[in-house]
């Protein structure tokens, strides 16, 4: 087979999202700010590069805000936490900055307006995931998990006729549909929210992929194994006609044996890849003979989010 008919379909937008910027920035100026250490809790962004870079620069991750000194400074991590890690934190009198992504924010801010108003949420997401038990902490008297479309079968509710739905951000634009459509079966009256809650940037990056997926033999997505946004993308290329679909960290999980019979690769990356890792990649699969690369655009994007208020501040 030829160099010539071997090319690389590279998916744009890829990559860092608004929020995953804003929450890297967020402790890389707290860290200019107040010096090492400064400690995060949970992973800032589910990628383990950005992870152990930000490790090297002095940030400590911690599980939970009791792995914190008295006084020290926390970084809450873009997926969000529950208010009573809020409270754990100020009975600490740890110094705390808020990296939640601004649109986890605004369906915290739901979860609360609905329970306010009685409902029953149904929250549709993946159990565990940190995004998800931050938003169950707002209101966990009201919201029920419903885990896919068949998670639907099982929720119960106190009123059917006081039903709204919620969901994680990160998700399968796809299955969503799917989700609420089964769960409006159920309940007819189910109440949206006031806006679609999966991000913009999850959308388009799933639009990106169904665009390259039909013309590739296979699909790299680049992204850590605990990044939802990233799985989601293989499930997206698989059910868009990729012939298949990888997850790899960096270029070193690409295997030979992937790209023997393919003449096109799709590439992609997660919402928490730096651009060097994709680059990478780009690279390994040049070597392989897929030196051609063209950028396949199906959004342009120009979301930007302002850093957390305690870092827009002078410097005390």
């Amino acid at each position: 087979m030829s160099a010539q008919s071997r090319r690389v379909l590279l998916a744009k937008p890829r990559g860092y999202c608004a929020g995953v910027d804003r929450a890297v920035q967020t402790v890389e100026r707290a860290l200019e700010r107040y010096g090492a250490p400064v400690y995060v809790r949970k992973q800032i962004v589910h990628n383990t590069h950005v992870v152990h870079s930000l490790e090297e620069r002095g940030a400590i991750f911690v599980e939970e805000t009791e792995e914190v000194p008295e006084g020290a400074v926390v970084v809450f991590s873009a997926h969000g936490v529950a208010p009573e890690v809020r409270d754990e934190a100020r009975d600490r009198r740890l110094r705390t900055i808020d990296a939640t992504c601004p649109l986890v924010t605004k369906v915290h801010n739901e979860a609360r307006r609905f329970a306010a108003q009685d409902y029953d949420i149904l929250l549709i997401g993946h159990e565990g995931h940190e995004e998800v038990i931050g938003t169950t902490g707002e209101a966990p008297d009201h919201i029920h998990l419903v885990d896919g479309p068949k998670g639907s079968e099982s929720v119960e509710v106190r009123d059917p006729a006081k039903v709204a739905w919620l969901s994680q951000t990160t998700l399968s634009v796809d299955e969503t549909d799917e989700t609420v459509a089964a769960l409006r079966e159920r309940f007819p009256q189910l109440l949206d929210p006031p806006s679609d809650d999966i991000c913009y940037a999850t959308q388009n990056r799933q639009a990106a992929v169904k665009q390259i997926a039909a013309q590739s033999d296979v699909v790299i997505v680049v992204g850590s194994r605990n990044s939802s946004n990233s799985v989601r993308l293989v499930e997206v290329a698989l059910d868009a006609g990729a012939k298949a679909a990888y997850l790899v960290d960096d270029a070193a999980g690409i295997q030979q044996s992937w790209l023997h019979e393919a003449t096109t690769i799709g590439v992609t990356s997660g919402a928490s890849v730096p651009e060097d890792l994709v680059a990478g990649v780009l690279a390994r699969l040049a070597d392989s003979g897929f030196g051609d690369v063209e950028e396949v655009e199906a959004v342009h994007e120009r979301m930007v989010f302002a850093l957390p208020h305690e870092l827009r501040k002078p410097a005390s």
